[in-house]
C-alpha cells in the first residue's frame, strides 16, 4: 500500500516587504534635489531668488512655531507667517529701491512700487503687532490645557519673527549691491558655510578630543571648530576668483564671521531642539530634517554679514 505524500504546507504569513530606500540613499537623492533647487533659483534671476528664499523663510518660521507648540505654547502661526512674508518683501523693497539702477533689470523694476508699499504696510503692522497678539490672547482666555501665561504665547510669536524671519530677510542685503542683484555673493556665502561645516566635520573626526559644548551638541569639538575656521579662511581667499572686486581683507573678515557665527547658529538651534525634545525641526527633506536644520547657521551669520556690508560697502 502506497502512502500518499503529505500536502505541502501553505504559509499564511504575508510576503516580506521589499527593503525600503536606505537613509543614505534618501540623503543623497533629496540632497541633490534640494541643491539643484537652491543653486538654480539663486543663479536664474532675482525673481526666483526672492520667491525661493521667501518660501524658505516662511517654512522655517512654521517649523519654529511647530516646535514651540510641542513645548505647550500656542503662538499665532498664521499671523506670524503673513508678517514673515511682509518682512521679507519689505526688506527686499528697501534694498531694491536704495540700489535701483538700470542694471537691475526690468523685471525687478516692476516690483519696486509694490515692495515699497509692502514696506509701509509692514511698518504699520509691526507697530500694532504686540497689541494684535495680546488681543488674540484676550479673545482666547482662558486657554484649556496650558499652564503658561498668555503673554508667553505673545513672546514666542515675536521671538519667531526676530529669530527666524528678520535674519533671513537680511539675505537681500547680501544679494543686492549698487549694481543690482549679484548671485555670486549668495554662491560665495554658500561656499563659506559649506567650508565651515566640512572643515569642522573632517577635523573633528580626525583630531577631535576636547568637547566644544557637550551639553548642547556632544559631537562638536574645539579641534573641529579650528578646522572649520581654517578651511573657511582658505575658501575666503579663493573667492577672489569669483569676486575679484572684493578686497582680500573684506573676504577674510567675511569668512571669519561665517566661521565663528555659523557654528553658534547651529548650537543655538540644537539647544532649541533639546529644550523641546525633538530630533529634527521638520521632515520636508527626508534624511536631512527640516529647513531650520539646514539654514540654522544663516540666522547668526546674516545679521553680521549685512552689518559688515553696510559699514564696509
Amino acid at each position: 500500500m502506497t502512502t500518499s505524500p503529505a500536502p505541502a504546507t501553505v504559509s499564511t504569513e504575508p510576503p516580506a516587504d521589499k527593503p525600503g530606500m536606505s537613509n543614505l540613499s534618501q540623503r543623497i537623492i533629496f540632497g541633490l534635489i534640494g541643491a539643484a533647487l537652491l543653486l538654480g533659483s539663486v543663479w536664474y534671476s532675482a525673481w526666483t531668488f526672492a520667491l525661493f528664499f521667501g518660501a524658505v523663510q516662511m517654512r522655517m518660521l512654521w517649523e519654529f512655531y511647530r516646535m514651540m507648540r510641542q513645548a505647550g505654547y500656542k503662538p499665532a502661526a498664521l499671523l506670524g507667517g503673513v508678517i514673515s512674508a511682509l518682512i521679507f518683501a519689505g526688506v527686499l523693497g528697501v534694498v531694491v529701491v536704495n540700489n535701483t539702477t538700470d542694471s537691475i533689470g526690468q523685471g525687478m523694476h516692476v516690483i519696486v512700487g509694490d515692495a515699497r508699499s509692502a514696506g509701509i504696510i509692514l511698518m504699520g503692522i509691526l507697530l500694532l503687532l504686540p497689541v494684535i497678539l495680546i488681543l488674540r490672547e484676550m479673545a482666547a482666555w482662558p486657554r484649556e490645557q496650558q499652564d503658561f501665561s498668555p503673554f508667553s504665547n505673545v513672546g514666542v510669536a515675536l521671538l519667531g519673527l526676530l529669530y527666524v524671519s528678520l535674519p533671513m530677510s537680511l539675505l537681500n542685503v547680501v544679494a543686492f549691491t549698487e549694481t543690482g542683484y549679484d548671485y555670486r555673493r549668495i554662491f560665495a556665502l554658500l561656499l563659506l558655510v559649506w567650508a565651515s561645516d566640512t572643515g569642522a566635520y573632517a577635523a573633528g573626526k580626525t583630531f577631535g578630543k576636547h568637547k566644544l559644548a557637550p551639553k548642547i551638541s556632544p559631537g562638536k569639538t574645539w579641534e573641529g571648530a579650528v578646522g572649520g575656521f581654517l578651511l573657511t579662511l582658505a575658501v575666503g581667499w579663493a573667492l577672489g576668483y569669483l569676486l575679484p572686486e572684493l578686497s582680500l581683507t573684506y573676504r577674510l573678515v567675511a569668512a571669519g564671521a561665517v566661521a565663528v557665527f555659523g557654528p553658534l547658529g547651529d548650537l543655538a538651534e540644537s539647544m532649541l531642539k533639546r529644550s523641546v525634545g525633538v530630533k529634527d525641526s521638520g521632515r520636508i527633506m527626508p534624511g536631512h530634517g527640516g529647513l531650520l536644520d539646514r539654514f540654522d547657521a544663516f540666522l547668526f551669520i546674516l545679521p553680521v554679514l549685512a552689518l559688515l556690508q553696510l559699514l564696509w560697502g
